[in-house]
């Protein structure tokens, strides 16, 4: 886990309505001195993923002392008691064989659109695990040097064996480079020739994310973390394989895009590409997973099917306890809009980069956007460092959106009438309290205030509450559906400007449940693939030739578990 987590089992005064931990929860009191009820509690939420060795990487993570709100000295806002601090793990530079901008480039555009941190992605092959590992860092460590108000991370876009792609970024420090490289060069898929779906390679991508945490814990570096990136695109990552990597080191895999990159690729012709949002255009091969309905190969209001379906597969890992976060990326690549193309006499296969770009024709037909010109990532960060970062990605302090549909976001699971300032349990959280306890959930929103980069000042129409019962592990670790999730509560927001605020009450709380949030503009809705019961007015699927991602904007929160006693 490296060093330095505050990880606190015993009572926070907001968790136990001011009593002591209730004992099944308490790890400090061992399972012999248990009542035979709560060692029966005990052992439902350590298979849940929910207590244990695990879970203090993830869901029983719980953040340091809340902070009054107020501005650090780079004018960031503290909501909550966290820096919401903006960003990107998922970007390609000149060193990508499908790209062609300088790490440079990439930073001060990350920047210029409001990014406090940003992951260099370039893709894992033959040439980069050579080459440009090494090549890229020197620019990575100028462009930390230049832009001292951005984190700028080095990391890869790792091809998984026997599944799709994802980011594997590190902390920065004198043997990132070295960490990388040796982890490409054993696990990459491509470098590997392991991408088919077979036991072996599968056992080849646990072995990585191992070997990532294991790199922590010998102090090699900081901190390593891996999330999956647009994991319904070619219906490759299969249930089965998505909880093996969670299982295989939760302090490493922590979560998957909900909503991949390249959503320029929607527009419309003739300007713009008139393709699928996020390149999400394909169908089943004989590598997918057989399960998944055609509709898993469209994104669904900008969004990856996974996370879009209330009920659906994101759903199923929150039900079984397992903490897995989404995220919202660029995947840049090349930009739509831009007037830049290589630069002359470029020898990719022999240098492992494209010269630096050169002034060319208008990309209209581009499918990505800058860094933060569309998609961001928002992660609830103790002060503005790597670290901090990094463990607020892993605690699942993280909320995201589309076109800057919202600026500011608190959610909190609390004791009923608990006022106290930032009480409660924030994203990624557990709140525990006594069976019986009345529960209420908190939303306050700073609705959008500027112009985003197309112009207008995004409305939030509408807001859903989704939440589902915590029912313990699958027995078919291929399941992707959770019976008992669905949309309890929608608020609608009759407000242009400033903050609104809700509360959703639980009422008394006896069983395990998880609660999570999304709200959108409005423009487009239909009912969800479970069913209007479950979801009746959630995102569309996304039309070939006829999704402008500007006209259909979506916010979504991480969840926040509720464990009664």
């Amino acid at each position: 886990m490296g060093h330095g987590h505050p990880h606190h089992h015993h009572a926070h005064p907001e968790q136990a309505a001011g009593g002591d931990l209730p004992t099944a929860l308490d790890t400090s009191v061992p399972d012999s001195e248990l009542s035979p009820a709560d060692l029966s509690r005990r052992g439902f939420l350590r298979n849940a993923g929910l207590l244990g060795a695990g879970a203090a990487a993830t869901v029983l993570a719980t953040p340091g002392l809340a902070h009054a709100n107020d501005d650090d000295d780079q004018g960031r806002q503290r909501t909550g008691g966290f820096q919401w601090l903006a960003g990107d793990h998922h970007i390609h530079t000149q060193y990508s064989s499908d790209a062609m901008y300088r790490v440079v480039d990439q930073a001060r555009h990350a920047r210029a659109n409001g990014l406090d941190w940003m992951v260099v992605t370039d893709h894992g092959s033959e040439t980069h695990a050579k080459i440009g590992v090494e090549k890229v860092n020197p620019d990575i460590v100028a462009a930390r040097r230049q832009l001292k108000d951005l984190l700028v991370y080095q990391g890869l876009e790792w091809n998984i064996p026997a599944a799709e792609h994802g980011t594997v970024f590190v902390s920065p420090g004198r043997n990132e480079v070295a960490v990388l490289k040796e982890f490409e060069n054993a696990y990459d898929g491509a470098v590997r020739n392991a991408s088919d779906p077979t036991p072996a390679n599968e056992a080849l991508a646990i072995a990585g994310i191992k070997f990532l945490g294991e790199a922590v814990r010998r102090r090699r570096v900081d901190g390593a973390l891996f999330l999956a990136n647009h994991p319904a695109r070619r219906g490759v990552d299969s249930p089965h394989e998505i909880r093996g990597w969670r299982d295989a080191d939760p302090s490493v895999a922590i979560g998957m895009e909900g909503a991949p990159g390249h959503q320029a690729a929607g527009i419309p012709k003739p300007e713009g590409a008139g393709g699928g949002r996020g390149y999400y255009e394909g169908s089943p091969s004989a590598a997918s997973f057989p399960g998944y309905p055609l509709e898993s190969y469209r994104t669904w209001g900008g969004f990856d099917w996974m996370t879009s379906t209330v009920g659906g597969l994101w759903d199923s890992l929150l039900a079984e306890g397992r903490a897995w976060w989404i995220t919202a990326n660029s995947d840049s690549h090349v930009n739509y809009l831009d007037t830049a193309m290589r630069g002359p006499g470029s020898d990719f296969a022999a240098n492992g980069r494209y010269n630096d770009p050169v002034h060319g024709p208008l990309l209209t037909t581009a499918g990505d956007f800058w860094p933060g010109q569309y998609s961001r990532t928002h992660v609830g960060a103790d002060s503005f460092d790597y670290r901090a970062v990094m463990d607020g990605l892993r605690a699942g302090r993280v909320w995201v959106d589309h076109g800057g549909l919202i600026s500011g976001l608190d959610v909190r699971a609390r004791v009923a009438g608990d006022r106290r300032p930032n009480s409660g349990t924030p994203l990624g959280g557990v709140l525990q309290v006594r069976r019986g306890t009345a529960v209420e959930l908190t939303i306050d929103i700073d609705l959008a205030a500027t112009p985003n980069w197309s112009q207008f000042v995004p409305v939030l129409a509408r807001v859903d509450v989704i939440a589902g019962a915590v029912t313990g592990p699958v027995a078919d670790g291929d399941t992707f559906t959770a019976p008992n999730t669905r949309v309890v509560k929608s608020f609608e927001v009759n407000k242009g400007s400033g903050r609104v605020s809700f509360t959703y009450s639980f009422g008394k709380v006896a069983e395990p449940f998880y609660v999570r949030l999304r709200g959108t503009d409005g423009n487009r809705a239909a009912p969800g693939l479970m069913g209007a019961g479950v979801d009746p007015f959630g995102p569309a699927m996304d039309v070939m030739g006829a999704a402008d991602p500007w006209t259909d904007l979506w916010f979504y929160a991480n969840p926040i578990w509720v464990l009664p006693q």
